[in-house]
């Protein structure tokens, strides 16, 4: 508007705390401010900064691509900030360590049955306060892009973004 002078340009807006009123989050973000002020560590720095995204922007993670993932990782511990589900199409999961928001019965199911374990944010930041031996994994997300064609007739496709 008219108060950017000399044609500045507005700066992006940024997130300093999540839009949800899970007190769970808020917890778990309180943690994080800690961590990040007093160890200033880059790893909680960015658990945080996720902590902080939209739903949209959190997506879950399938088991196949998380099994993919962490080939040659085996004793490193997954952090993805969002949801683990199950997936049938991978018939053997390995023992994997895995820290993530939520869980599906499935998904916790096989890790644990492989003698993997299922970590939440609490707990990780006990055992890695600094994220050490720890693998951040950061999901791809679908989205719906609208194409139309010469007749307006909408042929939908879907676009999946990865984003670090």
């Amino acid at each position: 508007g008219i108060d950017l002078v000399a044609g500045g340009k507005s700066k992006k807006t940024k997130r300093t705390a999540p839009k949800s009123d899970d007190i769970y989050l808020k917890l778990l973000v309180k943690l994080y401010r800690f961590l990040v002020r007093r160890t200033g560590s880059k790893f909680n720095a960015v658990i945080l900064k996720r902590l902080f995204m939209s739903k949209t922007n959190k997506p879950p993670l399938s088991l196949s691509r998380l099994v993919q993932f962490m080939k040659g990782k085996e004793d490193k511990i997954a952090v993805v900030v969002g949801a683990v589900t199950d997936d049938i199409r991978v018939y053997e999961v390995p023992a994997l360590k895995v820290t993530a928001l939520r869980f599906t019965e499935t998904a916790r199911a096989r890790i644990e049955k492989a003698g993997g374990e299922c970590l939440t944010f609490d707990q990780l930041a006990l055992r890695a306060p600094l994220g050490q031996n720890t693998v951040h994994k950061s999901s791809t997300y679908n989205f719906f892009l609208v194409v139309y064609d010469n007749d307006y007739q909408v042929l939908g496709s879907t676009v999946s973004y990865a984003f670090s």
